[in-house]
């Protein structure tokens, strides 16, 4: 730890001078799918945006705002739970990498009966090379509000100030909140979801206030306050909408109520809707204070949708899309991507160090541990030697040019269970993908192979593994290479004494 803070140390007096180094808002919402908008992400094959039935019946004009203004991708990548995206994001790793391969439990070890037993479940720690660690040696306020769950409890992952944060409002081991309403202490009230209240928010208990609308008033007094003092500001926003409980944001209630969706779904909608208004107070914060052209905004979402429509497996909840959340389709990691210049300048030196091309759309794929290179490389900071990266730089990607030099490789290893998919792994190579379940089950429809062409299944309704016995073989190849290279954790047998169960070729 004392040499990673040397490094550190060594790194600031090398960086060069800024007359106002851009500012960097990311705002991560959690368990947000790509069909989760009125944004349409997916496109038809010329690369066009095109619209679904979701698509109308959420509202999101904050998000079309910021996509008006920057540029989309159609094919982002997330890891299908929380907890590995978000570690991904401060370490810039794949999870088969940092070994957080499931969401983390605040209270025990849940590897699953036959999970991981060497997994990564305390997730980051004191000392750990994090994005905010490295932003603040480069002369960065550094702000989390909101979701943290980075460790359990009483570890040091589960505070964000010892992550390298100078702010943390409501980051804790909690993965969601006891309750959206201020009415009732944001859960930090007894009862079965004792444990699970946000933290920091003392000044809000008993107020009639929706958790989203309390975490926004925290993120943009804390943006005013890194201004005030002249002091260029990372901001990671890590909302806990749109995750369980569905409860109702009562200010959007009305948008939905003759929706002709369940309950549950409504609900979803109006934490969808609230999530979308505290975007665009952001962006009018950084407006009003006179830094919006001079701020990066990164929205995305930490995994596939939760949204309460249909089974974890169907065309329903992601539709077109199949599956969802915790899922091994892509309907699991799949989730909305936007850059953007908050007020785009073409004379501002930080837009035309990295420019972004305004309303377009990026059909080359990209994965959440990209985002670590490409925010150090805006704010000029520096890596450590000898910490592996495996994300790459979206520079190119911003332009809505395609970026040769990129991997069309994506590695989703998910070593746990009981899940909605429990104990796989899949592989994107190009156009296709393949899943390998260790232990073939319902969810897997009994299949140890899946192999799907995204550009002609897109939405991986036939498995072609029987019929396309080359491809298959050359795409495990690839997964086992790729899960060699990350140097990851497998599941182990049942009953087998702790034997590792590792891929096996067809």
């Amino acid at each position: 730890m004392k040499l990673f803070f040397a490094l550190l140390a060594a790194f600031a007096l090398n960086l060069p001078a800024f007359s106002s180094p851009p500012n960097i808002v990311l705002m991560l919402v959690d368990d947000m799918g790509v069909m989760d908008t009125s944004v349409p992400f997916l496109t038809d094959s010329e690369g066009r945006p095109k619209r679904y039935p979701l698509n109308d019946f959420y509202r999101t004009p904050n998000m079309e705002r910021l996509a008006s203004r920057g540029i989309r991708f159609s094919d982002f990548n997330a890891m299908s739970v929380c907890s590995p995206t978000r570690v991904s994001i401060m370490t810039g790793q794949n999870a088969a990498r940092h070994r957080t391969t499931n969401w983390i439990n605040p209270d025990k070890d849940n590897a699953g009966p036959q999970g991981a037993p060497d997994w990564n479940w305390r997730g980051l720690k004191r000392g750990d090379v994090t994005l905010p660690a490295l932003l603040k040696v480069a002369g960065y306020r550094t702000i989390h509000v909101g979701k943290g769950h980075l460790g359990p409890r009483n570890s040091d992952g589960a505070d964000p100030l010892t992550l390298g944060y100078d702010v943390n409002v409501g980051g804790a081991a909690i993965g969601q909140p006891g309750s959206y309403y201020g009415t009732k202490n944001f859960g930090n009230v007894g009862g079965k979801r004792a444990g699970f209240g946000v933290p920091g928010l003392e000044k809000y208990h008993g107020q009639d206030i929706f958790l989203t609308e309390a975490l926004t008033l925290e993120a943009n007094a804390h943006v005013a306050e890194a201004v005030k003092v002249g002091k260029p500001f990372f901001l990671n926003f890590a909302q806990y909408a749109v995750h369980a409980p569905f409860q109702s944001d009562p200010r959007f209630a009305a948008h939905y109520s003759d929706s002709g969706k369940p309950a549950p779904a409504q609900a979803f909608a109006t934490l969808v809707e609230g999530m979308d208004k505290s975007l665009g107070d952001v962006l009018d914060q950084l407006e009003k204070l006179g830094v919006a052209e001079n701020t990066l905004v990164i929205f995305l979402g930490d995994n596939g949708s939760d949204a309460p429509l249909g089974g974890e497996h169907s065309v329903a909840s992601s539709a077109p899309l199949r599956g969802k959340k915790g899922s091994h389709y892509e309907g699991g990691v799949r989730v909305p991507f936007i850059a953007a210049w908050a007020k785009p300048d073409a004379n501002n030196p930080a837009q035309k160090r990295l420019p972004i091309s305004a309303g377009a759309v990026q059909t080359q794929s990209a994965a959440v541990h990209d985002l670590f290179p490409t925010i150090l490389g805006v704010a000029d900071a520096k890596v450590p030697e000898g910490h592996v990266v495996d994300g790459r730089k979206l520079d190119t990607l911003f332009t809505a040019k395609p970026d040769p030099t990129r991997s069309s490789q994506f590695l989703m290893h998910y070593p746990h269970g009981p899940h909605r998919s429990s104990y796989w792994t899949s592989f994107r190579d190009g156009d296709w993908k393949v899943i390998y379940h260790y232990f073939p089950s319902k969810d897997s429809e009994g299949n140890r192979y899946q192999l799907f062409n995204l550009k002609t299944d897109p939405f991986e309704q036939e498995n072609v593994a029987d019929k396309e016995g080359a491809v298959l073989k050359r795409m495990m190849q690839g997964l086992i290479a790729a899960l060699e290279l990350h140097n990851t954790v497998y599941p182990v047998e049942k009953g087998g004494g702790g034997t590792i169960a590792k891929p096996v070729l067809p």
